[in-house]
């Protein structure tokens, strides 16, 4: 019997709005001049990994259909998102803008995108 989380696991609205928040709030980080230090996992690469691993899981969640060239799309308009984010970083002092860690995020993205492949072959129901 499913427990009382998987409806709310199953809900592309719920994921939708996770999805937007996490946008937000990784946008809102990556461009405030000092991010809170509780935030910080000690490695800027690691930061930005879990920070596009996250929406990227989100993302695929959230998706009506999951085919291949949707998911590919979302990967494509994570990169760029996290691109743009670099070139502001870049324009704001302290802060500044790095190829790696632009390679960090599309890092993220696949293992938010693999991530989602393992849970989903957990949660998909068994048929003996």
């Amino acid at each position: 019997m499913p427990g009382p989380a998987l409806p709310l696991l199953r809900s592309r609205r719920a994921w939708r709005v996770l999805f937007w928040a996490l946008l937000i709030a990784v946008s809102t980080l990556m461009l405030v001049p000092r991010p809170p230090p509780t935030l910080d996992t000690g490695w800027d690469k690691a930061n930005h990994l879990l920070a596009f691993a996250a929406p990227a899981f989100a993302g695929i969640a959230a998706l009506v259909r999951r085919d291949r060239g949707r998911m590919a799309l979302l990967g494509l308009a994570l990169l760029a998102w996290g691109g743009a984010l670099e070139l502001l970083q870049g324009l704001l002092p302290p802060r500044s803008a790095e190829w790696t860690d632009w390679l960090a995020d599309a890092a993220g993205i696949a293992l938010g995108a693999a991530a989602y492949a393992v849970a989903s072959s957990w949660l998909r129901p068994r048929v003996p």
